[in-house]
């Protein structure tokens, strides 16, 4: 058996801790936004302004422009393509919106320039507690713009990328979602299992953009509290 001094056992020591102390990464950055005004934002056929909902602070953010546009509060300066994002949201239709408004309301991710071309999830929240099953079953949804919209997908993969889960319209609900390469998984009311889990997020496994707050036709939406942690 070979026997090593003691000086030079404690040189091996000390090199294997110092080597294990290099290996160890660096915390992330983890980007807080309160939201309790527009600074920092870029509005993109939106309008937004501070308010309080069920006296809480937040933003209110509607619709400004033509129904087709996109309609995002860009996070200026943010630059995703892996972590977890977090943030407090509610919607429910406003007055005088269509037939089919269902508060939509959600977070972009990885939007690119154009801003056309990004991933999101959202919640339609009249949705979580209709009579009809179907309309429940339709409560969370992923799509991937300009492409894969959520039209597309019901047609052509129906099910695959929506979900149910219990919402009501104009109440803080929170949302968490966590993207690794080309899977995300939206979670909802803090519970420990996803809503909805996306193995082929369609912008892929590589893409990075801004994080943005996310609306559509008709309606009136708050948020509050956004965090954005970056993954390794």
């Amino acid at each position: 058996m070979l026997k090593l001094r003691p000086s030079l056992t404690l040189f091996l020591v000390a090199a294997a801790m110092t080597t294990a102390v290099h290996e160890v990464p660096r915390a992330q950055t983890v980007a807080r936004f309160a939201l309790e005004s527009t600074a920092g934002l870029r509005l993109h056929n939106v309008t937004a302004e501070p308010a309080t909902l069920q006296e809480r602070k937040g933003l209110r953010i509607r619709m400004a422009g033509t129904p087709g546009d996109e309609k995002l509060a860009i996070i200026e300066g943010s630059d995703f393509g892996t972590g977890v994002i977090e943030a407090e949201i509610a919607g429910a239709p406003q007055a005088g919106a269509p037939e089919g408004a269902r508060g939509f309301v959600g977070i972009a991710f990885r939007v690119q320039s154009d801003l056309r071309t990004y991933d999101a999830f959202y919640l339609r929240p009249t949705n979580g507690r209709a009579e009809d099953q179907v309309r429940r079953n339709h409560s969370a949804q992923y799509i991937s713009h300009p492409s894969w919209t959520w039209s597309r997908f019901r047609t052509e993969t129906p099910e695959k990328y929506e979900s149910y889960v219990d919402l009501v319209p104009a109440t803080w609900t929170k949302v968490k979602v966590e993207v690794r390469g080309a899977q995300a998984r939206l979670y909802v009311h803090d519970h420990p299992q996803p809503t909805l889990v996306v193995s082929d997020v369609k912008s892929g496994a590589t893409a990075r953009g801004a994080v943005a707050l996310w609306i559509d036709i008709g309606t009136e939406a708050h948020f509050r509290n956004l965090t954005v942690t970056p993954g390794q």
